[in-house]
Parts: C-alpha cells; sequence; structure tokens
C-alpha cells in the first residue's frame, strides 16, 4: 500500500501560483456612503488591495518586467531599478522577490513609513531622495545611476513605458466590463503615471464609445496624495500621458482625500489609502451629477501603507508641501 503525503495539496485543483494573485480583483458597490444618490445610479469600485503586493501597480509591475525579460532587457543577475512614491515599488519587490530579482529603487524620502519598512522588508533597497522635490528628482536619480552601470540593471521607467497602460488595457478594463455586465457609464481615476486611467479608459471606449472618461487630480502642486501628480504643475509629464483621453478633469483637495478615507472606514468598513479615497471623492461628485448611471472607480490600495497618519484620528488640515 503506497501512502501520498500530503493528499490535500496534490488533489487541490484550486491551488495558485503567487504571480497568479494579480487581477481579477472584485468590483465593491459602495452604498452607504452616498444614501442620497438616485435610485438609478450605482457606484462602484476596484478593490486593488487584491493583488499581491497590495495595490493596483501589481498589474504594470508585472508587464513591465515580463515584457523585460521577453526582450532580453532583464536577464538572470539584474537588478530591477525604479523611481516610485511607494506602490509600484512595492510591486517590484513582491515580484521580484518571487521571480528571483533583487530590486533597486528611489524614492522621496517623505514617502509613508508604513511604505519603507515594507519595501525595506522584501529586500528593496532604497535611495531616498529630498522630499521638497518630489517624485520629479527620484526619477533623476534612478536614471543618472543606471546611466552609470546600464549592465547591472534594468530600468522599467514606469512613466514611459507602454507596458504600463497596455497592463490596464488588457485586464482591469475588461474586468471592469465583465463585473459591470457592460453597463459602466463612467470611469474615474488619478493620474500618476496615468498608467491606470489611460489603460483602462482606452479599452472601455472600445467597448462603448459614449462612456464619459473623468481624470483625478490634485488642487495644485502642494499636497498630500502620494503617487497622484498635477498635471498641469509637474517637472516631468509621464510619457504615457495621453490629455485628449478625459471628458472632464476633477480635482480633489488634500483634506477632502482624508475626509473620504475616514468615512470610508466608518461608513463602509473599507480602510483605505489617500489617492484611493480622492478617486472615491470625485466618483461621488459626478454620481450626483447624474439621473441614472454606473460609475467606477479604482481603490488603489489599503489603508495599511498610511495608518501612521494623523487624520486618522481627528480632522487635520493639510498646511502644504510637495506633492509626491
Amino acid at each position: 500500500m503506497t501512502t501520498m503525503l500530503f493528499p490535500d495539496i496534490v488533489h487541490n485543483d484550486q491551488r495558485r501560483r503567487a504571480l497568479d494573485l494579480v487581477g481579477n480583483t472584485p468590483l465593491l458597490r459602495l452604498e452607504k456612503i452616498a444614501p442620497d444618490l438616485p435610485p438609478a445610479v450605482r457606484v462602484y469600485a476596484k478593490a486593488e488591495w487584491y493583488n499581491l503586493g497590495g495595490s493596483v501597480k501589481d498589474r504594470p509591475a508585472l508587464w513591465m518586467i515580463r515584457d523585460g525579460e521577453r526582450r532580453g532587457l532583464l536577464r538572470p543577475g539584474m537588478r530591477i531599478a525604479d523611481a516610485t512614491s511607494g506602490n509600484t515599488g512595492i510591486a517590484y519587490a513582491t515580484l521580484g522577490a518571487a521571480l528571483g530579482y533583487e530590486v533597486t529603487l528611489a524614492l522621496p524620502a517623505n514617502a509613508s513609513v508604513e511604505r519603507k519598512r515594507t519595501l525595506r522588508a522584501l529586500g528593496a533597497e532604497l535611495i531616498l531622495t529630498d522630499a521638497t522635490e518630489g517624485m520629479d528628482l527620484a526619477i533623476r536619480t534612478i536614471r543618472e545611476l543606471v546611466e552609470r552601470e546600464p549592465e547591472r540593471y534594468f530600468y522599467p521607467d514606469q512613466y514611459n513605458h507602454p507596458a504600463n497602460p497596455l497592463a490596464h488595457y488588457e485586464t482591469t478594463g475588461p474586468e471592469i466590463w465583465q463585473q459591470t455586465e457592460g453597463r459602466v457609464t463612467h470611469f474615474v481615476a488619478a493620474l500618476g503615471t496615468s498608467g491606470t486611467f489611460v489603460g483602462t479608459s482606452r479599452r472601455l471606449r472600445e467597448y462603448r464609445p459614449d462612456v464619459r472618461l473623468i481624470a483625478v487630480q490634485p488642487d495644485g502642486p502642494y499636497h498630500a496624495l502620494e503617487g497622484v501628480k498635477h498635471m498641469a504643475t509637474t517637472g516631468l509629464v509621464p510619457g504615457i500621458y495621453d490629455a485628449s483621453l478625459a471628458d472632464e478633469v476633477i480635482e480633489i483637495s488634500s483634506d477632502q482625500a482624508f475626509a473620504m478615507a475616514r468615512q470610508l472606514a466608518r461608513q463602509e468598513g473599507l480602510l483605505v489609502g489617500i489617492s484611493a479615497a480622492a478617486n472615491v471623492a470625485a466618483a461621488l461628485q459626478v454620481a450626483l451629477q447624474v439621473s441614472e448611471g454606473v460609475v467606477v472607480t479604482i481603490l488603489c490600495d489599503s489603508a495599511a501603507r498610511y495608518l501612521s497618519e494623523r487624520f486618522w484620528e481627528e480632522p487635520t488640515q493639510f498646511t502644504g508641501g510637495e506633492g509626491i
């Protein structure tokens, strides 16, 4: 008689590889946050913390890494290097560990404590840059590093790599279309690298030419929305950004995002990050302006990377600082 070890594992057809945990995130209906919406209006949000690395950035990170491997730009022994405000870096570090690549990241020194600790826990090498110069300095720093040793580093360049929006064109857009059964009428997303907005919007517009595409950005260059850019004032506009896609741009203040983060936690039971809260604030503005429709936005990450921020305990007014 042969004894089979771990039969529950051997016969479990549902087991998955770590990389399979990127994409196919749930679409949640937000109900309590806006009880005064017209009966024919629904607001939904993609819960992107279900991705392996905990954020929407897992999608483009995986696509860029796989593209680098296919083209021979990323080979065994090389390091992945890029600039990040945190989430893409965590995606690189998570996926790099799973695939056997070491990671070097430049990020502004004022990135949240949780993000920096997470990156170090995943083994990433961090280069902290002057926070007053935001992401622009982090980008310049990593470019200089790669130029000095091009054979050592694979530089995805998330701000300019076409695989960034392609990831959302191939995954986020189709998921939203399928999960809403083709009923989505409005898509709302913040602009950082702009990959989420650009890729998802292009796919949704192919499915439905009359879909309304709404971009979200801070209300000025000085803000607390990590990873979100005010395109009109940024020194480095992402090369993948397509300004012609947006039917409308909504500006959200840091204080609006803080208030919405608290509200989502206490009314919906959803602990989300600051950019996610900004997305919801903008989505509700859109929803209140229509008599019927399905408004979809992105919950970029959970609040796990922001819990040291003071605004959770009591309302605090943002007093300025360089947005990253």
